[in-house]
């Protein structure tokens, strides 16, 4: 991942993420070394199967702000809107039908778009 796309999606993270400004840079440098530099940027699976698996874990762990961001990320990595409906409703069964509605709802919002 090229350096401009790595500060592009720190951006979206920091913005989902807030931090207070006397840490914000190094909040920021955090995500990049840290989230896209050393897991994001492994090889062994692809951007679109990490975006998969990350969904699942974040719908799992009711993280819906979270998940929001990632659902765009995934959208952004070639998931489809059915592969991530799909992987939500997986998630129903091993996670909980609680976790899987908020996942689901979370998932309504990026699909609809922008109110």
């Amino acid at each position: 991942m090229d350096q401009e796309k790595r500060q592009e999606i720190a951006r979206q993270i920091q913005d989902v993420l807030p931090a207070p400004e006397n840490i914000r840079e190094d909040w920021h440098n955090l995500i990049i070394d840290t989230v896209l530099d050393r897991v994001w940027d492994r090889p062994g699976l692809s951007q679109r199967d990490k975006s998969l698996v990350t969904v699942s874990v974040l719908t799992a762990l009711n993280m819906p702000h979270e998940l929001k961001l990632h659902i765009q990320r995934g959208l952004a990595n070639g998931l489809s809107h059915q592969e991530i409906s799909e992987a939500i409703l997986h998630i129903a069964a091993y996670g909980g039908f609680p976790v899987a509605v908020e996942g689901m709802r979370v998932a309504k919002e990026v699909f609809d778009g922008p109110e």
